[in-house]
């Protein structure tokens, strides 16, 4: 009942505006709850867009993937260490260093995207340090359209949702385990590459997961940290098709990036089942 209430209600809510029409008076959609009625214009339009050599939302697909497959990357190698770190080494600190990383939630994420913001300016923070420390000559335009700004807004504002769910797994292995490693002789390397990385696998691929599904409907990031065209993701052009008459390319955007998603979420639910079937036997 949840899972219908919750998932497949909305789902076919958002179809039916997908396929369905625009008042042509207040720009408002009009959802189609007929499905023999439905007119599928605007989702044609989305795919040919999306899908054909010069299409408009091409870019921002493209951009979005490479965006988020990078700050995927950086959290990964960023959170990896500092979760292995506070299993194995935080001992009695473990409680106040878990703390430390979950305390930023406790702030809005458009409070903490404006604080970079300040921190990123011609005469912020950043340039001021680096023009002191003679790195650049003159200020960088931070938030004028440059990429690497929105990726690592990205890693910043997710990070946490890839050190927890790495924490978890790590700090339930069994220290026998690596134990018996180094009984057989295997150097602390060793160790790690065929005991703890396999056995975190799973960790890994849950991070990995709940980080990219937020990561791409954002958009709040590329507006607050970019503004441009140039750093368009496809959580904006939802965003801008929403504030327009054109409605129903918003649902129509929404349904082929919840079609995308849905392999790896598939993946994901396959290669738990696996691990939990190989585990079992």
């Amino acid at each position: 009942m949840w899972l219908l209430f919750l998932f497949v209600l909305p789902f076919y809510v958002i179809v039916c505006v997908a396929l369905g029409t625009v008042d042509p008076i207040f720009g408002s959609a009009q959802p189609q709850w007929d499905p023999l009625r439905w007119d599928s214009t605007a989702m044609r339009y989305v795919l040919n867009q999306t899908f054909l050599r010069g299409g408009i939302y091409q870019p921002a697909f493209i951009r979005t993937l490479v965006y988020v497959g990078s700050a995927l990357a950086m959290c990964l190698l960023i959170g990896y260490p500092v979760a292995y770190f506070i299993t194995r080494h935080g001992g009695r600190w473990k409680t106040w260093l878990l703390l430390g990383l979950i305390a930023p939630f406790w702030v809005s994420y458009l409070m903490r995207m404006l604080a970079w913001v300040n921190l990123l300016q011609d005469d912020g923070l950043v340039n001021t340090a680096l023009l002191r420390l003679h790195v650049i000559g003159a200020p960088v335009h931070w938030l004028e359209g440059q990429s690497i700004t929105v990726i690592l807004g990205l890693v910043y504002g997710y990070i946490p949702y890839m050190i927890l769910p790495l924490y978890g797994f790590l700090d339930r292995i069994d220290p026998s385990l690596l134990e018996a490693a180094r009984d057989l002789g295997a150097s602390p390397t060793r160790t790690f590459l065929q005991v703890t990385l396999p056995l975190s696998k799973q960790a890994i691929l849950a991070g990995s997961v709940i980080v990219t599904l937020p990561m791409f409907g954002d958009y709040y990031t590329a507006d607050l940290l970019s503004s441009s065209p140039r750093t368009t993701m496809t959580g904006n052009l939802v965003d801008h098709a929403i504030n327009s008459p054109f409605v129903t390319r918003a649902a129509g955007l929404v349904l082929v990036m919840m079609i995308g998603l849905l392999i790896p979420m598939l993946y994901y639910l396959y290669a738990t089942a696996r691990a939990t079937r190989e585990a079992a036997g």
